[in-house]
């Protein structure tokens, strides 16, 4: 029996590897919450769907900032904890499914409210819901610069210490998810504006409702992509991962006269997977071969292989 020593899966997590990004996105989600409640609030008080839209919208984008904080103090605080097998990472999903599905029923809530403001309208106070929606606006663009700044930082770092063409393990993925939640929150602010500053001018006073409506359906699209995405992780439903045809062409090319009887793939961490393979291999091969010619991947950060010889005896590397 061959072995080796496992690759490390703690190195490959985000837990204690970005600093800056960990503070930035503490400090976004902060700013985010408070402009969260200042939002939901002064749209119920001055009767405007788009701004309590924009609020709710903003309140998604906090729960996602808000994961991406724990996760990041989870896998630090517990990196040393023996009992996570593969890390502290899918806290940090089971956060996210468990949101999803309270997200979904506020999608549902504002849906049903706007509907009925549609059909029932209310006054609205137009001053002062426009300029809260323009603070949001501002929060959104200081949050995004915030989480901008630190993503470039960790890439630079990067830059300095890999040289390998794939990008994946290098960019920091929960940085990168949480900032696109900012820009969307942006654009959804954006929006908000231009409803209520319609409404204003022109008297459209639908426009406002209507935005309450593309607020809710655009909270639900999120949520129920962030539910799918999340249940084929925690499920390990990911053998269609490109990674796993990754696996299947490294076999196929360095070892021809192998072939794959057992193969199972799933993800430890962002962009981060552990790997079993099994072959039964027609001429003699030793599996160390085979996990090393796979290490070129470097999403694979732990790789067993073991090895059915002509005679029938069994090899493993682990």
């Amino acid at each position: 029996m061959n072995t080796q020593t496992p690759l490390p899966v703690h190195s490959h997590q985000f837990g204690s590897a970005n600093p800056m990004a960990e503070r930035n996105t503490l400090r976004a989600t902060v700013i985010t919450l408070i402009m969260m409640v200042v939002e939901v609030t002064g749209g119920y008080w001055l009767n405007s769907m788009a701004l309590l839209a924009d609020g709710w919208h903003m309140s998604s984008h906090a729960l996602a900032l808000g994961m991406a904080v724990m996760a990041y103090a989870m896998a630090r605080r517990l990196a040393g904890d023996k009992r996570f097998t593969f890390g502290t990472w899918k806290i940090e999903i089971l956060g996210s499914f468990s949101s999803a599905l309270l997200l979904c029923v506020v999608a549902i809530l504002m849906f049903v409210q706007s509907v009925e403001r549609l059909f029932s309208p209310a006054p609205i106070h137009y001053n002062e819901a426009i300029a809260i929606a323009a603070l949001g606006l501002a929060v959104n663009l200081l949050c995004a610069w915030l989480l901008r700044d630190a993503h470039d930082h960790h890439g630079h770092e990067h830059g300095h210490h890999h040289g390998h063409g794939h990008e994946h393990g290098h960019a920091d993925m929960n940085l990168r998810a949480a900032y696109i939640h900012v820009i969307a929150d942006a654009a959804t602010s954006v929006l908000a504006i231009f409803a209520l500053l319609g409404g204003k001018l022109y008297g459209a006073q639908w426009l406002d409702p209507l935005m309450g409506i593309a607020g809710a359906v655009l909270v639900g699209v999120w949520a129920v992509g962030l539910i799918r995405q999340s249940a084929r992780i925690l499920l390990d439903a990911e053998m269609d991962a490109p990674v796993v045809e990754e696996v299947r062409d490294v076999i196929r090319e360095d070892f021809p006269e192998a072939r794959i009887t057992d193969l199972h793939v799933w993800r430890v961490g962002k962009d981060a997977y552990a790997c079993i393979v099994a072959l039964a291999s027609k001429v003699p091969l030793s599996p160390a071969a085979v996990r090393s010619a796979l290490g070129i991947h470097e999403e694979l950060v732990h790789i067993t292989v073991e090895v059915q010889e002509p005679d029938g005896s069994m090899a493993l590397a682990s």
